[in-house]
């Protein structure tokens, strides 16, 4: 028999509010086999369970619906299969919605949805409780001939590891090829962070290019490997330096572990093929963990901020006197909040010729599990000193009432437990096995450290981002933060300098936190995280930068001493 042909599998969504337009870029911009979105985060949960509370047929990314209003026929003329995990909390509604828009229609689209990781019977306390499956649902309804797939909770890999082992037939224990693909699906899966979109090095391409980014797409092969690409004519840029940096996100250790397999990324080769085309191969897999994620989000309480603005002179002084009047106006409240926190950000310039740039901001956020303590309590005690406080008092908007905000947990439980339900075209419902062959999650063998960087000779203090690319991004309360070099000698001299200590001197907010490193050499690249640093993490919003986002280029702007020979 002849071996299928590479699937071509392409993005159109990193997350719930990407691009609209972008389904129809990637259905009209070249040839694809099937398209997919990610439309789930730890905070859509939290607002898609908001949604369901006030309307139970809800609970799925309307947007997405919209999108395919305007691109079933597309697809179907194109013939390009869709699998998205816009289901959300709701996928057997949101197939009702698209069967019913195919009608309308007159298009004759089969859809199918997966559902079984719903699992708020076992966590009553939560608003949502969702375990990530894999692929093998999402295989299953494509073999039953579905053109439209829609998922709940799956792992974002999952969108891609279900359509190559549905083409390519790999059976559940093809570990290396799986691995393959979930690799794949990680870098596609954040859409244009893959094509140079939140790229550390953007100021190096062209700025008309960067633009806008086209959206990524891989090549799959049925070894696993694979080829990162991008549509012809379209913006952004695929290089060895892109595919990096979305491999490194949101992961940390050697291990990137998920219900099919566990993919080893301390195994994956990158090589530029040719412009705007990086391969990647060598990938190990391993036998998945006996347990299956779970992501649970709960409403935690409510929040309230207010932000002074500081102009001028004496700033330190100001907030001094500020801070001083409301903290005794709470103190004296019937109910303090809970949680009081204030930040000062010196975003001021010495003889400044704009108001706006001799204006420093001084932040409060209160949290409390009784929204009166954050409401009319913080109200008064930030409008009522606006004759009686600092010289020039003013705030960037008044603060309201208090508004919810939730926490995300994760739990574990047993692969077994958790049933993975297939809803096909036809309606059969198909339960997918857990997986038969199981391995307990353990540390990787910390890799040789490279050999130190031989007569580095003198340095300069500079920008560790001189010679060191990053991306950071949140994982429930931790943060991740992947820093990788891009010669052989910088990879030695980083690997032996930034240890998990330098990490926190110049990140000091990690100082109090646990932080662990891991080492991932062929990559040329190290990985942080950052334990507790997003306190009940992104919902919670009990930080700056509740995402971590920023962390990594913050971590770029510190200074170091850096071998002259590397800059």
């Amino acid at each position: 028999m002849t071996a299928p042909g590479p699937l071509r599998v392409g993005n159109a969504s990193g997350f719930y509010g990407d691009r609209f337009d972008a389904v129809r870029e990637m259905l009209t911009g070249g040839p694809l086999d099937v398209l997919t979105g990610d439309y789930l985060a730890e905070l859509t949960m939290l607002i898609l369970g908001r949604d369901r509370l006030k309307d139970p047929d809800l609970g799925y990314a309307k947007t997405f619906l919209k999108q395919m209003e305007e691109c079933l026929g597309e697809a179907h003329d194109r013939g390009v299969r869709i699998v998205a995990n816009a289901g959300g909390l709701n996928p057997a509604g949101l197939a009702k919605a698209l069967r019913t828009a195919a009608a309308r229609f007159g298009l004759p689209t089969r859809v199918a949805h997966v559902e079984g990781d719903d699992l708020g019977a076992r966590f009553p306390g939560a608003l949502t409780a969702h375990a990530y499956l894999g692929g093998f649902g999402i295989a299953e309804a494509l073999r039953a001939g579905a053109d439209v797939v829609v998922t709940g909770r799956v792992t974002d890999a999952a969108l891609v590891t279900g359509p190559a082992a549905a083409h390519f037939g790999w059976a559940p224990d093809a570990y290396d090829a799986l691995a393959g693909a979930v690799v794949a699906g990680h870098i596609l899966e954040c859409g244009t962070q893959a094509t140079g979109g939140n790229y550390a090095f953007f100021t190096e391409h062209d700025p008309a290019a960067l633009r806008r980014p086209g959206f990524p797409l891989a090549e799959v092969h049925a070894d696993g490997s694979c080829v990162i690409t991008k549509h012809a004519a379209t913006g952004g840029v695929v290089d060895v330096g892109t595919v990096t940096a979305q491999l490194l996100y949101e992961t940390s250790g050697a291990r990137y572990a998920g219900p099919d397999v566990t993919a080893r990324l301390d195994s994956v080769r990158l090589r530029q093929e040719g412009p705007d085309r990086v391969r990647v191969e060598g990938v190990v897999g391993e036998p998945p963990p006996p347990a299956l994620k779970v992501g649970l989000s709960r409403l935690g309480g409510y929040r309230n901020e207010v932000v002074f603005v500081l102009t001028g002179l004496d700033v330190d002084a100001k907030a001094e006197l500020v801070r001083a009047q409301v903290e005794d106006a709470l103190g004296s409240a019937k109910s303090r909040p809970a949680e009081v926190r204030w930040e000062l950000a010196r975003t001021d310039h010495r003889d400044a010729a704009t108001e706006e740039s001799a204006s420093a901001l001084l932040r409060l956020v209160v949290r409390d599990p009784d929204a009166a303590a954050v409401g009319r309590a913080l109200s008064g005690a930030a409008v009522e000193l606006a004759l009686g406080s600092y010289p020039g008092f003013h705030v960037t908007a008044p603060p309201g009432k208090g508004t919810p905000y939730g926490v995300f947990e994760a739990a574990y439980v047993p692969a077994g437990t958790v049933r993975h339900v297939a809803v096909l075209p036809d309606g059969r419902r198909l339960e997918i096995p857990a997986a038969a062959g199981t391995r307990d999650l353990a540390d990787a063998e910390p890799p040789p450290l490279p050999e130190p960087l031989a007569h580095a000779g003198p340095t300069r203090r500079v920008p560790l981002g001189y010679v060191a690319g990053a991306r950071s991004g949140d994982k429930g309360g931790d943060a991740n933060v992947g820093v990788w070099a891009r010669t052989d000698e910088a990879w030695r001299w980083l690997a032996h300098r930034l240890t998990a200590d330098a990490f926190q001197e110049l990140i000091p907010e990690s100082g109090p936190l646990k932080v662990t490193r891991h080492l991932l050499p062929n990559l040329r690249a190290l990985n942080f995280t950052v334990h507790g640093i997003l306190g009940e993490g992104v919902a919670s919003r009990s930080r700056f930068d509740p995402q971590a986002k920023g962390l990594a280029e913050w971590l770029r702007s510190r200074y170091l001493d850096i071998p002259e020979v590397l800059l």
